[in-house]
């Protein structure tokens, strides 16, 4: 049966298309897998066909097998078990790296997002209201990069010498830093882990995902203004939804 995921170019959703390219450089002959891209600013994530296979209404959502799968931390460990390689260790080591993708999903990427929607998106709000959360968010962001950098005092990758599904997850966040306008340059160990992991193959192929290829490392300017407006409509008030 093939594969078919229902994603968008945002870091939940590289983290599939990262992990799917990493499956193939591990050697795993999957089946056909078809990437859809959901047009969040059009609200493909509210149609019927949509909820039907993500109840919460976000992506990415993976079908395969006749299973829907959703939470990008979820689909991650399904295509790891399903799929076995180093990427997931299936015996008592799974517990060095299982961990950190719940980790990544209940603490790094919402802190990151939040910081980056009040930054970037959130134009409902005037500056003195926006201030708090700025200041509350960035704290919590160099805290919990204190935590990574103190993985990779340790060892090359976060839960030791191998890449794990816990790279992936957390990758395609901080590789954002800039754009969140969330400061690394005070961990060089962290600069020097995002140059290890964006140098795997796999990692070039799953980033350019969704994008032009001459814009898979920096968005042109035209794009930057398109995110900056389509972002901020998603996170406006205005258009958060109370039910489904």
């Amino acid at each position: 049966m093939s594969i078919d995921i229902h994603s968008a170019a945002t870091p939940n959703g590289w983290k599939i298309s990262i992990m799917i390219e990493e499956l193939r450089e591990a050697g795993i002959d999957l089946p056909e897998t078809n990437f859809h891209l959901i047009s969040l600013m059009d609200g493909d994530q509210f149609t019927d066909d949509f909820t039907a296979m993500n109840p919460n209404q976000k992506v990415p959502v993976l079908v395969h097998d006749g299973r829907a799968v959703m939470e990008s931390c979820a689909i991650l460990q399904y295509l790891g078990e399903t799929f076995p390689t180093a990427l997931l260790p299936l015996d008592e080591r799974r517990w060095d790296v299982v961990p950190w993708l719940y980790w990544q999903a209940a603490n790094l990427g919402p802190v990151f997002g939040n910081k980056l929607s009040y930054t970037r998106y959130i134009t409902d709000a005037t500056d003195a209201q926006k201030s708090h959360p700025l200041e509350r968010f960035e704290k919590e962001a160099q805290r919990l990069l204190g935590v990574l950098d103190r993985q990779l005092q340790q060892h090359p990758f976060i839960c030791g010498a191998d890449f794990t599904v816990a790279d992936i997850a957390v990758f395609p966040w901080v590789r954002a830093w800039k754009w969140a306008k969330i400061d690394i340059t005070s961990r060089p160990r962290i600069g020097d882990w995002l140059e290890r992991v964006r140098a795997r193959p796999g990692v070039g192929r799953g980033v350019a995902w969704g994008v032009p290829a001459d814009e898979v490392d920096s968005f042109s300017q035209e794009r930057r203004a398109q995110y900056r407006k389509s972002g901020g409509s998603i996170a406006s008030n205005n258009r958060l939804k109370t039910d489904i």
